[in-house]
């Protein structure tokens, strides 16, 4: 499952519709659209506040998959009971699920990371050309 298959799964589970969430993360409706439609990149520091939106933590999130979907829309929610959701995995497949979402924070990380460096590099471009345009003058 995509991640923004995921996000969608659990706004609708939680009862919320793309404008509330989007209210909630400061963002246009449309916006939040293009998040669930996977038309939108979405980088680590706004998959938190989407987490945090929806009032569950950011590792129950990503590790949404096909096989615990059942269990996440078959359990009865109450107020902040997420936690209690129940796998019928035994210990080895959950740590191998555990290691699956870490292995997806760092992907989100490295690609924000690759962002930033790409911005420094710009910020840099700007600067030399700026010295060159002094040192015209």
């Amino acid at each position: 499952m995509e991640l923004n298959e995921k996000i969608k799964v659990f706004r609708k589970n939680l009862g919320l519709t793309q404008e509330n969430l989007a209210a909630k993360l400061g963002i246009s409706t449309n916006a939040y659209a293009k998040i669930e439609q996977g038309k939108t990149d979405v980088n680590f520091s706004r998959l938190e506040q989407i987490a945090d939106a929806m009032e569950i933590d950011l590792p129950q999130l990503l590790g949404l998959d096909e096989k615990n979907v059942f269990n996440l829309t078959c359990s009865h929610n109450k107020g902040d009971n997420w936690q209690h959701v129940n796998s019928p995995f035994n210990e080895q497949t959950e740590y191998k699920h555990e290691l699956e979402k870490a292995e997806l924070i760092i992907k989100q990380q490295q690609t924000e990371i690759a962002y930033l460096k790409q911005q420094i590099n710009d910020l840099r471009e700007i600067i030399n050309i700026l010295k060159k345009s002094e040192q015209q003058s």
